[in-house]
């Protein structure tokens, strides 16, 4: 028995200790001892409570001021787009008083106008989508863009067949006047079809609130006239 004592107090004191593999194991315990704290209930009274409350407060806190930081970047981020895509001149704009006008539906017609959204500070395209249920024999549109100063007509296009078409464009001192007259013999084919009007103006962003547009179509049937119109 003496002789083996003899052999562990000598294996001792030749022993070496491995400093770094001891950190190591140090390090392991703290990141182990601080996962098994989070989990273990808390402590509700004494000094230690209260510096533990006031660590996991400010914790808290800077975690939601983070939160609060990242959604005011992710807003200033959106405002910045807006403002980005307001510089081209894009602006909402209202539709005239309709009082007396003809509605967007009649019978199997529909219709919608709008600003395009690639209109900029010195160009623009008004839009007027016609939707039709059933094929038409006849049809005109009118579209009205009130002279705000600077407006002077660059072009029309359509989704359907420009041979089918009679197209005008003329003044009348206070608006520049787009005309589309479906040719006799010709049809519509029921669908979404979509006319436009392209102009300059001065510059800075236009009001659209003066333009406006109407529509009257008889049906292949025989059905009509419908009667459509409003504002952009």
């Amino acid at each position: 028995m003496n002789d083996v004592s003899g052999k562990l107090r000598e294996a001792a004191q030749a022993h070496e200790p491995d400093r770094e593999r001891m950190l190591a194991r140090v390090r392991r315990g703290m990141a182990t001892a601080g996962a098994d704290a989070s989990d273990a209930p808390r402590i509700t009274h004494g000094p230690r409570a209260r510096q533990r409350t006031r660590a996991l407060s400010w914790g808290r806190v800077t975690l939601a001021t983070l939160a609060v930081g990242a959604t005011l970047v992710a807003g200033a981020f959106t405002v910045a787009s807006a403002q980005k895509d307001g510089g081209r001149g894009r602006q909402v704009v209202t539709a005239p008083d309709g009082t007396g006008a003809p509605g967007t539906e009649s019978g199997p017609l529909w219709s919608d106008g709008s600003v395009d959204p690639h209109s900029n500070t010195y160009w623009a395209q008004s839009n007027i989508t016609l939707q039709n249920g059933e094929p038409l024999a006849a049809l005109t549109l009118e579209v009205r863009i009130a002279q705000t100063g600077g407006v002077a007509t660059t072009g029309t296009w359509q989704t359907l067949p420009g041979d089918d078409f009679e197209v005008t464009v003329g003044g009348s001192g206070d608006a520049v006047v787009y005309r589309w007259k479906l040719k006799a013999g010709r049809t519509v084919p029921a669908g979404r079809h979509v006319f436009a009007t392209q102009y300059n103006h001065a510059p800075g962003g236009r009001d659209a609130g003066g333009d406006t547009y109407a529509s009257t179509a008889a049906t292949a049937a025989g059905g009509g006239p419908y009667e459509v119109g409003g504002g952009f």
